[in-house]
């Protein structure tokens, strides 16, 4: 049984942690994760990714902790895997359906776009194991008020999905029937868009958090100039005045 599902439709990539019944993350697992993920990174022909575990109980329930390498190399192996993770340049979203928590909470939270079934529940338990989530501990109080991140990372307790979308950290939530097919949906729907204005918007939107105004108006025309030379955007236009779908060609 193949431990990372990796399908591609339609512009679309299809992402899928494969350990039942909690899809733990061992270090094999997020080999096999940041594989696909490069892959998806270099395929012109994919859009939008979506990433999603097994079932409906979890979507990824942290480390796993029986996993000798990674009890062996933790703080190297979690640094390695938050940054290829952050380092993703094309959109990702996070069909949250079950447990986020720990290094699954740091993969939903290294996603563009989050959107969590009902019984999603998503946060760090490290603390109770005298551990340190890393990316929660560096990344949450950037996304959602410091207080209710301070609350989550020093109590270790769980956000409800309903308390997720409260704070915005996350989109929407659906029944778990259906949640796949609302990712999917709104990746059709991103898919619409020119790829190369979704990577300048995604590249523009990560650095511009640490940059001051200034500066990320230096930074946005250095990455938006080339593309509005491009021949995708006269295709773009050119469409928008025809009334058509534009068809993109990456260039």
């Amino acid at each position: 049984m193949s431990i990372l599902l990796y399908e591609k439709k339609d512009h679309i990539a299809f992402i899928t942690l494969n350990r039942p019944p909690l899809n733990t993350m061992s270090v094999e697992l997020s080999r096999q994760l940041i594989k696909a993920l490069h892959d998806y990174d270099n395929d012109k022909e994919l859009y939008v990714a979506i990433v999603t575990g097994t079932g409906e109980r979890s979507f990824c329930a942290g480390a796993d902790l029986t996993d000798v390498e990674h009890i062996e190399a933790g703080v190297e192996w979690e640094a390695d895997y938050d940054w290829q993770l952050s380092g993703v340049k094309k959109p990702l979203i996070a069909a949250i359906n079950g447990y986020s928590l720990g290094a699954g909470f740091t993969l939903a939270l290294c996603c563009d776009i989050r959107i969590a079934s009902e019984k999603a529940s998503m946060g760090t338990p490290d603390q109770k194991l005298n551990t340190v989530d890393a990316y929660a501990s560096i990344m949450l109080s950037r996304m959602i008020p410091a207080s209710v991140a301070m609350e989550v990372l020093m109590t270790g307790d769980r956000l409800s999905a309903q308390e997720a979308l409260r704070v915005g950290l996350v989109s929407h939530i659906v029944p778990p029937a259906e949640l796949m097919t609302t990712a999917e949906a709104l990746a059709k729907k991103i898919c619409k868009n020119g790829p190369l204005a979704l990577w300048a918007c995604k590249e523009i939107n990560r650095r511009a958090r640490y940059l001051s105004l200034e500066d990320s108006l230096s930074l946005f025309k250095t990455i938006t100039g080339p593309i509005l030379k491009m021949e995708d955007t006269r295709e773009g236009i050119t469409a928008f005045f025809e009334k058509r779908p534009p068809v993109w060609k990456l260039k």
